[in-house]
């Protein structure tokens, strides 16, 4: 054991004076024009380093520099730039001068992608012939480069992107890692933190890129992706999951396919794949699935809602409020720069309190015209189809839609228009509507648009048609009664409606039961949420009494209007002009009868004169 320690020990001491020795007698200094040199014939960037190289001996032999920049050719700003710089190298190679880097290590870097940091053609640059395509991005800034480094480390740093319109991205807390375990073939780690409009997102993932061909090709394999957003107008938990994907570049054909897509947002799943081309007008194809998809969850749409301010309570907060606000510009939407086709499949879609089965959606988007193909899906007990067409072209959005719901529930769609769900049925509905927006605001304010449909198995919550009149009759004639029946009264509704800015126009209603009859005919104010609506209703069965009342009540309609704000409606019943005319056809009768019993009577032309008034 004695011997196995002193062994150790002069080991030790050996490798510590060899490591001594070796920082005494090779200055890093010696490898600042080396450095440069290489950098600028493999890349065409220029590396400048700034103050003096010096040696880091523990736990890993390193080169240490003070702040650190690399330039592309006639850039007025650095693409890099960082405080400080360590190299990690390898130890036998210094004993021949020779200068082998293990891992790069920047700190508190700032990574500029702005035009101030591209290269820039030379004044004196020759100019290719006419018709000749420049060189790619791609190739210009990798032009001759090779990943000869093992292990790459960027940490705490800055990224300032601009974007196509001028405006600037800043990435914070940039954290990446590069490690080649093969030769060309890297493992990636990556972490960042992107906060604007008073929201942050939080973005770390992992994957394994290989580059044997490059850059003709790249393929990559993500393996967990990790994300969170948060902030102004979002739900309140955010929205935030996990992604896993295959993907690939090829370079010669500016295409990309990103296949295997695994994503998760809260509680909805989205899976696929994704191809397209890069180029002056970008292609995309998605084909789509998703198992749940809850958009009530991804939106912060609260369970039930009569109202915008519930919706907002489910939300963090709005974004800051600007004096001026910007016009309404669809210059920006993705529909007006990228071209394509989406099929998507969901087995199970929740939106606005509307839970939606086997859902198939197919659309095409060109120039701005997204068209909707095919969208049908299966929704409380009945279906649905929505074809359409959504244009982005111009500044306001334009809609046109030609819905079809075959029994489909009521109650849900009022709840997600926002409308009072008084009323319970199978809808059965073929329109042609169009307007501004996509947001129900928009939609109470600004669509126009005519419909024909039916209602069945319809229920009036707390209104009941046959025991307003029977109660009205009853408290104006002792003649008759009516009988108690608190059954529900399933009705069958059938009209026409039409829209027109927030006003609901219905020319004709007719309804009918087994119990009561009636037409009606008004108008409902969506923009001002009231409704005025005028009723004729004929109750058929369920009277005791007089038989000659009791068959006029079943043949003549009874006045009813139903008018008011939805907070407070109010209804007019006017029973007793039924019960004047039965009255006045009492009278008649009685006095025809006078009149034949007495034909000579000289009162009888007074008689004629009274029935004439009458």
């Amino acid at each position: 054991m004695k011997r196995l320690i002193t062994t150790l020990a002069i080991l030790l001491v050996v490798i510590v004076a060899g490591m001594t020795a070796l920082v005494l007698l090779v200055n890093p200094n010696d490898f600042r024009a080396y450095m440069a040199h290489q950098v600028e014939q493999r890349s065409g960037y220029q590396l400048a380093l700034k103050g003096e190289l010096r040696w880091h001996v523990w736990p890993q032999l390193s080169i240490l520099s003070g702040p650190v920049t690399l330039t592309a050719q006639g850039a007025s700003q650095p693409v890099v730039s960082a405080e400080n710089m360590r190299l990690d190298v390898n130890l036998l190679p210094l004993l021949s001068h020779q200068l082998s880097v293990k891992q790069v290590m920047l700190k508190n870097a700032v990574v500029r992608l702005i035009p101030e940091s591209e290269r820039q053609r030379p004044a004196d640059a020759p100019i290719g012939p006419e018709g000749s395509s420049p060189p790619s991005v791609i190739e210009d800034v990798t032009r001759g480069w090779r990943f000869d480094i093992s292990h790459l480390r960027i940490v705490d740093s800055l990224l300032v992107w601009q974007q196509d319109n001028g405006e600037q991205l800043n990435v914070r807390d940039f954290n990446l890692r590069l490690d080649q375990t093969q030769p060309r073939l890297v493992n990636l780690e990556f972490s960042s933190r992107i906060s604007r409009d008073q929201r942050d997102l939080r973005l770390q993932f992992s994957s394994e890129l290989d580059i044997t061909h490059y850059p003709r090709q790249i393929n990559a394999a993500i393996k967990q992706l990790d994300y969170q957003l948060q902030g102004a107008d979002l739900p309140q938990t955010g929205i935030k999951g996990q992604a896993a994907m295959a993907a690939s570049w090829d370079n010669a054909n500016q295409r990309f396919s990103l296949s295997d897509i695994q994503l998760s947002a809260n509680d909805s799943q989205l899976s696929g794949t994704i191809t397209g081309s890069l180029g002056n007008r970008p292609q995309v194809v998605a084909d789509l699935s998703s198992a749940t998809l809850n958009m009530d969850s991804l939106l912060g749409i609260p369970e039930t809602t009569n109202a915008d301010a519930a919706q907002q309570s489910q939300r963090t907060g709005r974004a800051p409020v600007i004096a001026e606000s910007a016009p309404v510009n669809n210059a920006d939407s993705p529909l007006n720069a990228v071209d394509g086709k989406i099929g998507l499949k969901i087995a199970k879609l929740r939106w606005r309190g509307i839970d939606m089965d086997a859902v198939d959606l197919e659309a095409t988007n060109q120039q701005g015209l997204l068209s909707l193909v095919r969208l049908q899906g299966q929704a409380d007990g009945g279906t649905f189809s929505l074809p359409g067409s959504i244009d982005v072209r111009s500044s306001q959005t334009r809609v046109a839609l030609k819905p079809s719901f075959q029994r489909v529930g009521i109650g849900p769609l009022l709840k997600a228009f926002n409308l009072p769900d008084t009323i319970s049925g199978e809808l059965s509905l073929d329109g042609d509507f169009n307007g501004n927006g996509l947001t129900v605001a928009e939609f109470n304010h600004q669509w126009q648009g005519s419909a024909d449909l039916k209602l069945d198995n319809a229920q009036f919550a707390g209104l009941n048609f046959q025991q307003l009149i029977q109660r009205a009759v009853e408290g104006n004639s002792d003649k008759v009664r009516g009988e108690r029946n608190d059954q529900p009264i399933l009705q069958q509704i059938s009209g026409h409606a039409t829209l027109n800015n927030g006003l609901v126009t219905f020319p004709e209603l007719k309804a009918q039961s087994t119990i009561l009859n009636y037409t009606g005919s008004g108008n409902v104010d969506l923009a001002k949420r009231e409704l005025d609506i005028n009723f004729g209703v004929t109750v058929m069965r369920g009277w005791q009494g007089d038989d000659t009342l009791v068959r006029r009540l079943q043949q003549t309609p009874v006045p009813l209007r139903i008018y008011g704000p939805w907070s407070t409606i109010n209804y007019s019943l006017k029973v007793d002009q039924v019960l004047r005319q039965q009255l006045r056809d009492e009278a008649k009768q009685r006095l025809k009868e006078w009149m034949g019993r007495n034909p000579e009577n000289e009162k009888r032309n007074d008689v004629k004169k009274l029935l004439k008034d009458m």
